[in-house]
């Protein structure tokens, strides 16, 4: 089979690639990988798995989530430990002594600065892309989000995300907003429930959702929320075609890549009230109108099964016609691929700009 699109974003078991791994990577529906700790040992060893997942497939997306604070996957062996973004809407609130502006100033300084770092640092060991930065409002009452968040102020949330974005541009990665339209204002966790937002559409496009309209073509791509907005649509915002199609791209006029979250998630497994396989998961997802679908810590040793069912699973919607493969969706997959070089990790220890970016970190 042949396909011009590639959706599926999977994860692998170890530090190596094995023979299912490779034989999964070369899956013409196959994308790209997201990496976790799991997948750590050091940076040689990273360095050294990123060369052969590009050998086995070089337009490959290698993912990772390292936003800072508690999402760092990768934090020995010379790795910064990035701060928690609400370190730096703490630093936007907090003015020197006459000088009102001064702690948004150094704010926007410092998240430029993490940007910065976090791109170099990745690029340096071969990782393509992180799923970074968090846009929903810290409202003080989603752990699952917390300190993930800039600010509970949209307009701080986007300016702060606007540097942090400026920043891994300049070290040659592109960005991801998440989670579309707001998962800050819900307590439930989406990783083991089913999260509800009983808001109106306009206190959400006020409010949380206002980051993804002012940022526009900055954003590369967005991750939409595995929660239920009943008063827009019954459906979680990542299955909605309400959400993404008629709010995200028509009416907010995103044109980047979207990519569903984690199919493993429970926010994930149920829709329209009942309770669906990954293949169904991943075929509303696409139909909803995400260009990528993950699915993640199924590739664990001794097991994987779920893996290539969804494979197995979305080859033959595809050929059904459940799905359909879309060029568009390609290209905007291909434009997340760095477009220049790497700077080598030796070469970034003595890089004036790389260095002045660790000084200017809360």
């Amino acid at each position: 089979m042949t396909t011009p699109h590639a959706p599926l974003i999977l994860d692998i078991a170890g530090t190596r690639l094995n023979d299912t791994d490779r034989q999964r990577l070369r899956h013409p529906l196959t994308g790209g990988l997201i990496l976790f700790a799991r997948n750590w040992e050091n940076r040689r060893q990273l360095s050294d798995l990123c060369a052969e997942i590009k050998a086995v497939r070089p337009d490959a997306l290698i993912c990772v989530d390292h936003e800072g604070g508690r999402v760092q996957r990768f934090r020995t062996d010379g790795f910064t430990h990035l701060p928690p973004m609400r370190a730096l809407g703490e630093v936007w609130m907090k003015d020197d002594a006459g000088r009102p502006g001064s702690g948004a100033l150094r704010a926007m300084r410092a998240a430029a600065a993490c940007g910065q770092v976090l791109a170099l640092e990745l690029r340096a060991c071969g990782v393509d892309f992180s799923f970074t930065p968090v846009l929903d409002l810290d409202y003080g009452s989603s752990g699952v989000i917390g300190d993930r968040a800039f600010h509970t102020d949209a307009r701080v949330v986007t300016v702060l995300a606007q540097s942090l974005m400026q920043g891994l541009m300049s070290g040659g990665m592109a960005n991801c907003g998440k989670h579309f339209p707001g998962h800050g204002f819900v307590r439930a966790d989406s990783h083991t429930e089913i999260p509800v937002d009983r808001r109106s559409l306009k206190a959400i496009l006020n409010a949380d959702a206002w980051p993804y309209a002012a940022l526009g073509a900055t954003l590369s791509s967005v991750m939409p929320a595995h929660v239920i907005y009943p008063k827009v649509d019954e459906r979680p915002a990542g299955f909605s075609v309400r959400w993404l199609q008629d709010i995200l791209r028509g009416q907010l006029g995103f044109e980047g890549a979207i990519f569903s979250d984690d199919l493993s998630m429970e926010g994930a497994r149920r829709i329209d009230g009942r309770v669906v396989s990954y293949t169904d998961a991943g075929v509303a997802a696409l139909q909803a109108g995400c260009d990528l679908v993950l699915l993640c810590n199924q590739s664990v040793p001794g097991e994987g099964q779920a893996v290539d069912v969804l494979l197995d699973g979305l080859t033959e919607a595809l050929v059904k016609g459940r799905w359909q493969a879309s060029e568009a969706s390609e290209q905007r997959r291909r434009a997340l691929l760095p477009s220049r070089a790497a700077v080598a990790w030796d070469e970034l220890m003595r890089d004036s700009l790389y260095l002045q970016a660790l000084e200017r970190l809360p």
